[in-house]
């Protein structure tokens, strides 16, 4: 779990500001959001072929 410790001369905002920034650094939003509902392997699957398709087509 990600923590951060209020910095001397370091104001509420920036503080909340850095913690936000340590938890997309941990993933820690996009586990639990991927997490919520259960998906087969073999939806993952197609998801992760259909992703590939569109990286390679914008890449020409």
């Amino acid at each position: 779990m990600p923590k951060v410790i209020l910095q001397q001369g370091e104001s509420q905002e920036q503080l909340l500001r850095r913690f936000r920034k340590e938890i997309v650094k941990s993933r820690v939003l996009t586990d639990s959001r991927r997490k919520r509902w259960f998906i087969p392997n073999s939806e993952l699957r197609r998801i992760k072929e259909k992703k590939a398709s569109r990286r390679s087509r914008r890449q020409y």
